[in-house]
């Protein structure tokens, strides 16, 4: 079965899943980026992926989760090296009361 070059050369330690024929998507939808938020918004317009949560990364860049996963990897595809590999930190989430 033929593959994405991006996805058969780039281990980004997940798992990925066949959808169609020559399509090979990640499972998950979220993904971590060097860049900020405003390029990610803009990145994610451009190609017609829909965000479903956003936020900004302690140490810079931008974590950005698509509505499914196919976004997902159209946006890793564009932003290329640009993608943040393994864990990342967050900033800690608290609901308002």
């Amino acid at each position: 079965m033929p593959h994405d070059d991006f996805f058969f050369h780039h281990d980004l330690g997940t798992h990925f899943v066949t959808t169609e024929v020559d399509t090979v998507v990640p499972i998950s939808r979220a993904v971590n980026v060097s860049v900020e938020q405003p390029q990610v918004v803009a990145m994610c317009k451009k190609h017609n992926a829909i965000i479903s949560a956003i936020e900004s990364l302690p140490s810079g860049g931008t974590r950005v989760v698509l509505m499914n996963s196919a976004d997902a990897a159209r946006i890793i595809k564009a932003f290329g090296s640009k993608v943040l590999t393994g864990n990342v930190a967050r900033t800690h989430w608290m609901r308002a009361v």
